[in-house]
C-alpha cells in the first residue's frame, strides 16, 4: 500500500471493517504518515473486538435464560440493551416464553379440575349407593319388623336410586357436551312456556320446603331460537339450584322480560348467597361454595356447568350475582327468533 493512496480492508469473524485512506483529495495530500495509519488500524481492531465480545456475551445470557425457561422457570425473560440487531429476536422469544407459561398454567388447572371432578363424582355416586345397599340389606335381614317400616325403607331406596340416576344423567350429559356430540335442533320456541314447564317439575320441591314462589312471566309468547329439550334442561338446572340453595331464605322468584332482539330470564332466591370471590367459579364443574350444604342438597355438582354449556351453545349468556344474606340471582339472555309467534300456542296465564 503506497503512502499516496491506500485501502485497508479488515475482516474479523464475519464482521467487515473498512478503513479507506485516500492520499489525495482534490489533488492535495492528507498528511497521514505510516504511524498514523497503523494507529487507526489498531483503534478499529480494538473497537471491533469489543463489539464482538459484547455480542457473544449477550448471546450467552440469552442461552442461559432460555435454559431456565426450558427447565420450567417461566420468570425467565430476555432483556434488550438497545441493540436493534437482536431486539426482534428478543421480543419474539419473550412472547414464546409467555405463551408456554399460559399453556403450562392451563394444563395444571385442567389436571387439578379433572382430579377434583373424579373425587367429587365418586363421592356423589358412593353416598346414595351406600344407602341403597344398607337399606336393602336391612330388608333382606328382616330388620324392618312392620309393613310400615318396610314401606319406609323401600321409599328411601327409591329416593336414593333416583338421586344416583340424576348424577349419572348429569355425567352423561356433560360428556356429550364436551365431545360436541349433542346436536341442537334449533327452532322457534316460546321461552316463557318452557320456563312454565320447568316450574311444574320443581313445584313438589318448592312445596316440600315451604318456599314462596314469585312468578312474573309474559302472557304473550317470547319466541327465541332454541332447542326445546336443551332449553328445558338449561332452565330446569338453574331453577333446581335456586330451590336447593334458597331453602333457608323462604322464597324463589322467576322473572322474564323481552327486548327488541333478546329475552332475559332472572331466577333468584333469598338463601345464604355466594361470596364475591366465589362468583367467578360457580359454573365450574362440581364447584360448591359450601361443602357443608353439599351433603344436604346432593346432586352431581354439574348442574350449573351443564347450564352454562347449553347457554353458550344457544349463543346466549349466563351469569350470576349475589348479595350474601339477601339475594342471589342467575341471569340468562337468549337471542330472539323474531317478532312472529306463528305456530306457537298462546300459553295459559299465570295463576
Amino acid at each position: 500500500m503506497s503512502s499516496g493512496k491506500g485501502v485497508l480492508l479488515l475482516l474479523l469473524q464475519g464482521t467487515a471493517a473498512a478503513v479507506l485512506l485516500l492520499s489525495e483529495l482534490a489533488g492535495q495530500p492528507l498528511g497521514f504518515g505510516r504511524g498514523a495509519l497503523f494507529g487507526v488500524l489498531f483503534v478499529c481492531t480494538i473497537a471491533l473486538l469489543s463489539g464482538q465480545l459484547r455480542f457473544s456475551s449477550r448471546l450467552r445470557r440469552m442461552k442461559a435464560e432460555l435454559a431456565r425457561a426450558r427447565s420450567g422457570n417461566w420468570n425467565a425473560r430476555l432483556l434488550t440493551n438497545g441493540d436493534r440487531s437482536l431486539d426482534d429476536v428478543v421480543f419474539s422469544v419473550n412472547e414464546w416464553i409467555e405463551k408456554l407459561e399460559e399453556i403450562q398454567i392451563r394444563t395444571a388447572r385442567s389436571e387439578a379440575a379433572r382430579k377434583s371432578l373424579l373425587s367429587n363424582i365418586s363421592h356423589d355416586i358412593r353416598t346414595p349407593l351406600s344407602s341403597i345397599i344398607g337399606y336393602a340389606d336391612a330388608l333382606k335381614d328382616d330388620v324392618a319388623a312392620t309393613p310400615e317400616q318396610k314401606k319406609e325403607y323401600i321409599e328411601v331406596i327409591s329416593d336414593k336410586a333416583r338421586s344416583l340416576k340424576r348424577v349419572i344423567d348429569d355425567m352423561f350429559q356433560m360428556a356429550k357436551l364436551d365431545a360436541d356430540e349433542m346436536p341442537l335442533t334449533m327452532e322457534p320456541v316460546d321461552f316463557a312456556e318452557v320456563v312454565r314447564e320447568s316450574l311444574i317439575e320443581i313445584l313438589p320441591d318448592v312445596q316440600l320446603h315451604g318456599l314462596e314462589l314469585h312468578v312474573r312471566l309474559p302472557d304473550d309468547p317470547c319466541v327465541v331460537e332454541a332447542d326445546r329439550i336443551g332449553l328445558l334442561r338449561l332452565t330446569g338446572n338453574i331453577l333446581k339450584n335456586a330451590v336447593h340453595y334458597g331453602r333457608d331464605g323462604g322464597a324463589v322468584g322467576v322473572e322474564m322480560s323481552e327486548g327488541a332482539e333478546e329475552v332475559t330470564l332472572l331466577i333468584w332466591d333469598r338463601g345464604a348467597g355466594i361470596a364475591e370471590a366465589d362468583l367467578p367459579r360457580v359454573f365450574e364443574r362440581t364447584y360448591r361454595t359450601d361443602r357443608a350444604r353439599r351433603a344436604q342438597t346432593g346432586g352431581s355438582g354439574l348442574g350449573l356447568a351443564i347450564a352454562k354449556a347449553l347457554a353458550d351453545k344457544h349463543g346466549g349468556k349466563l351469569w350470576a350475582e349475589s348479595v350474601p344474606g339477601e339475594r342471589t340471582t342467575f341471569g340468562l339472555v337468549l337471542p330472539k327468533r323474531g317478532p312472529s309467534a306463528n305456530g306457537i300456542k298462546k300459553p295459559l296465564r299465570d295463576g
